[in-house]
């Protein structure tokens, strides 16, 4: 299992981290997604086949870019 943190400067409410929640969970592998708009981070638990670039190409497309 891998985990990464990501910053996403465009969490800003609740529907921010549902919407980052509901769509990267839908990738094959991602096992937990976590998301805070306080901190503006998303924690997101993957492994094969998610990769890195999936996840923030996914993320980029949902416009939340992660930094």
């Amino acid at each position: 299992m891998n985990t990464v943190t990501y910053t996403i400067p465009n969490i800003s409410c609740k529907h921010c981290v549902h919407t980052i929640k509901m769509e990267v969970s839908e990738l094959e592998g991602v096992s937990s997604v976590e998301a805070d708009p306080q901190t503006k981070q998303a924690v997101i638990t993957f492994d094969a086949p998610a990769t890195e670039e999936a996840i923030k190409a996914l993320l980029a497309e949902i416009n939340y870019p992660a930094k």
